[in-house]
């Protein structure tokens, strides 16, 4: 069997920058098992497998460990690999997802998605995720994963994470965060229990930081950096039931899977 493959540098302005995220269209799905494994030999934070439906896709995305519910920089890939090769006329694309639809819309040489906002609630803070951190934050909330908040973009910067702690956490995984000193806000994630000790950007984690920000700053459009070693830039809006999440992105390699 030979399918073909693309790595696209999500969340990036140029390649080697932002997440890089693999990407396999699909004429019909491969077994499960079969997705997992390819997920995992590719090694990368996600790996998003689409099949053509309709007028639109049915996209799902593979962790090295797992298939995940929500994935930004991933979809992100996809969408730009629909407009660069499957559907260029295209300017906007609809994916079926676990998480409903979700659309990418062209704006220039951005690609914005439309995702769910997630309303994260204050919660008491676990003490695996202190200990894990290294730091206490001044507040901790909770969505699809945690939200560690801290009071300077240089805290976020300093963690150094003891995964296994994080590891051993009941949900998908921690967003540290601190308002910016150039952009809005900053981030960081983690994700161990799926395979991921820090995702480079991580769009889903900003359908929740977006609404938080949003209240918390008293604006509704976001700038926002994701501050990992790679890093990359994201422009947030907050729209009540929905977020835009927009980014750049950039093809790094062109190729076919033989298995």
């Amino acid at each position: 069997m030979i399918l073909p493959l693309f790595q696209v540098d999500a969340f990036a302005e140029r390649p080697l920058t932002g997440n890089p995220a693999a990407v396999c269209p699909l004429e019909t799905w491969l077994d499960e098992a079969v997705m997992q494994a390819v997920a995992r030999e590719n090694n990368l934070s996600e790996t998003a497998f689409y099949v053509a439906e309709g007028d639109g896709f049915h996209i799902r995305w593979f962790t090295p460990a797992a298939e995940v519910e929500l994935c930004g920089h991933a979809t992100l890939a996809a969408a730009f690999v629909v407009f660069t090769f499957d559907r260029p006329e295209l300017k906007r694309v609809t994916f079926r997802s676990l998480s409903g639809p979700l659309t990418v819309t062209k704006d220039g040489d951005r690609l914005v998605l439309d995702f769910p906002a997630l309303k994260a609630e204050p919660c008491p803070a676990p003490e695996a995720l202190v200990k894990g951190l290294g730091q206490r934050p001044r507040a901790v909330l909770k969505a699809m994963d945690y939200m560690a908040v801290f009071d300077r973009e240089e805290e976020v910067l300093s963690l150094a994470p003891d995964m296994g702690l994080l590891k051993t956490l009941d949900l998908r995984g921690v967003i540290a965060t601190a308002p910016g000193r150039e952009a809005d806000f900053v981030s960081r994630f983690f994700a161990p229990r799926y395979g991921i000790d820090e995702d480079p950007v991580t769009g889903s984690a900003h359908s929740a930081l977006t609404p938080y920000w949003s209240q918390m700053l008293g604006k509704k459009r976001l700038e926002a950096r994701q501050v990992s070693a790679r890093g990359g830039d994201l422009w947030c809006e907050d729209r009540g039931e929905r977020v835009s999440i927009a980014g750049r992105a950039a093809l790094y390699l062109e190729g076919r899977i033989y298995i």
